[in-house]
């Protein structure tokens, strides 16, 4: 586990969750170890795998229209932009729904959208990037939630790239992400040459 400030046990959707806040500078960062149980984890991730209208997108980067190294689905009642393309959100689904539900009242918010990310192997990534966007407005917060496999997520900051906080999200786990975190840090899935089964991802965050 990478850099953290304290850890403590909170209540949730299930009576014991382990809540641990990261330690980074102007950022707000509570990482929720299990919050979904195994098994629960585990029909949530088939259902998604199963029922989520996937596609790989061409976005812009640097100048150049490429394939995204993943698959993606966006859901939710208003239109984002990111990456140079506007996304028009497809309907939510009863699974996506029952999620959110059980997210909320930790985050403190009502989210009114989702983009999904399938990590289908180790060569499928997510690079540096922070979700500042403008349809996200000031101070946002974002929670994460992953099903499937372990994969490795960092974080560093922007005016001292070498400073860097690292952990890695499993089965289960949920990540909330608030405060000034995307305007002062990045964050990346990077690549990995091992064998690795797929992950599904879903980052709530509330469009304005």
């Amino acid at each position: 586990m990478g850099q953290h400030q304290d850890s403590i046990t909170s209540k949730s959707n299930k009576e014991n969750v382990d809540r641990e806040i990261l330690s980074m500078k102007d950022g707000n960062v509570i990482f929720y170890r299990a919050f979904f149980d195994r098994q629960h984890s585990q029909q949530l991730f088939t259902a998604l795998n199963n029922s989520i209208s996937w596609q790989q997108n061409r976005i812009k980067l640097f100048g150049k229209y490429l394939l995204e190294p993943r698959l993606t689905a966006y859901y939710g009642e208003r239109s984002y932009c990111y990456s140079g393309v506007t996304r028009q959100p497809l309907l939510w689904t009863p699974v996506l729904l029952e999620i959110k539900s059980k997210i909320e009242p930790v985050a403190g918010v009502k989210f009114n959208a989702v983009l999904l990310n399938l990590y289908r192997h180790g060569s499928d990534s997510m690079g540096w990037h922070s979700d500042d966007e403008r349809e996200l407005g000031e101070n946002s917060i974002i929670a994460s939630v992953s099903f499937g496999a372990t994969r490795r997520f960092i974080f560093r900051r922007k005016n001292d790239r070498a400073l860097k906080v690292e952990l890695n999200l499993g089965d289960g786990d949920l990540l909330i992400m608030g405060g000034k975190t995307q305007q002062f840090w990045q964050h990346q899935v990077p690549k990995v040459r091992r064998e690795v089964a797929p992950r599904i991802n879903l980052t709530f965050r509330v469009i304005i």
